[in-house]
């Protein structure tokens, strides 16, 4: 883990003169946002940077900067000029790693990654070429059109860039209702693979996270968006499940054929069976709501507790046997 955090630094610190080379006089904050660091953290490698250079480390060996935080500016690269090649190998993972996000709603404009894409996949056939193993790369060849972005994501997307607050038109799934927010975006992340805008919702006075998929509408407003200093914080309402006292949680057992549940509905994986089942959790708002969500997937699903819920099933499975006994459909045995 550090070997990694350390490979990463470097090469963030390798590529860093180049960029200042390429933007001379830009202002920190401006800076770490493009090289998505913290300003504090950028102050911090160029602190070190300036320890560097070639054999000698005297005046004319070591990297010299000018700096603060309204302008930076490279006085001596040590030969420093160029950003480094990407392997054959390294543009690849890249690639892929672009292909996985830019089909994620709201996590990058898709006309952009669609173009980089484009210009990763030339790379890889130059270098393939020029290593003599083919002029053209499994991926290259296979240009596509940017898929059109959902109306929502676009305006969200657009606020959070110029620092609007939104009103948004939301699906809960937990909730089965569709409600309307004013939010304060922070940001937007990726959590268990769906794309999420975090924001302050003024509602609820919290953060909260909006999985792009649900929200049906949004409206940029001409307010700043201003969630409270605490709630920027990185980690802030990343936990999808927070134990609040207030929400009741379910427990279930999932059969092997039913474990795709996981992936489509807000749950917690707490425990693989040895005939393969699996148990859950899943925090609800209406118990009326949950029973309906629970019969719905018939026998690969069935509820543990809490008590209250355990009962709510019992009894609509059993109202529905009475109705259908009484239509004649169901046999003596």
């Amino acid at each position: 883990m550090v070997s990694s955090r350390l490979s990463v630094r470097l090469s963030r610190l390798l590529n860093m003169i180049p960029y200042f080379i390429a933007h001379p006089g830009i202002g920190a904050a401006a800076a770490a946002a493009d090289l998505g660091v913290t300003t504090r953290q950028l102050m911090i490698d160029l602190n070190q940077l300036w320890m560097c250079g070639l054999p000698g480390y005297g005046p004319g060996d070591l990297i010299d900067l000018s700096f603060s935080e309204e302008s930076i500016e490279v006085t001596f690269s040590a030969g420093i000029e160029r950003p480094l090649r990407l392997t054959s190998t390294e543009a690849t993972a890249l690639l892929v790693a672009l292909r996985s996000i830019a089909d994620m709603p709201g996590m990058v404009d898709p006309t952009a990654a669609h173009a980089a894409i484009a210009k990763i996949e030339s790379a890889i056939a130059k270098i393939e070429s020029a290593s003599g193993g083919g002029s053209e790369p499994a991926a290259s060849g296979q240009s596509r059109t940017p898929p059109a972005e959902a109306p929502a994501v676009a305006t969200v997307r657009a606020a959070l860039a110029r620092g609007r607050a939104v009103d948004l038109v939301y699906y809960s799934a937990s909730r089965d209702v569709v409600s309307e927010r004013r939010a304060d975006p922070i940001r937007i992340v990726l959590v268990d693979d769906n794309s999420y805008l975090q924001a302050w919702c003024r509602q609820a006075e919290g953060v909260r996270l909006f999985r792009f998929d649900r929200i049906e509408a949004a409206t940029e407003l001409a307010e700043a968006s201003q969630p409270p200093e605490h709630a920027t914080e990185t980690m802030a309402g990343l936990d999808l499940f927070q134990d609040d006292p207030a929400v009741p949680v379910a427990r279930l057992r999932i059969h092997p054929d039913h474990a795709w549940v996981l992936d489509q509905y807000p749950m917690h994986r707490v425990a693989v069976h040895p005939d393969g089942t699996l148990e859950a959790t899943m925090r609800f708002a209406t118990l009326d709501w949950m029973a309906r969500l629970v019969l719905g997937f018939g026998p690969g699903v069935t509820v543990l507790g809490p008590e209250g819920l355990v009962a709510a099933v019992r009894d609509r499975s059993n109202a529905a046997l009475a109705v259908y006994e009484r239509a004649g459909y169901l046999e003596e045995r």
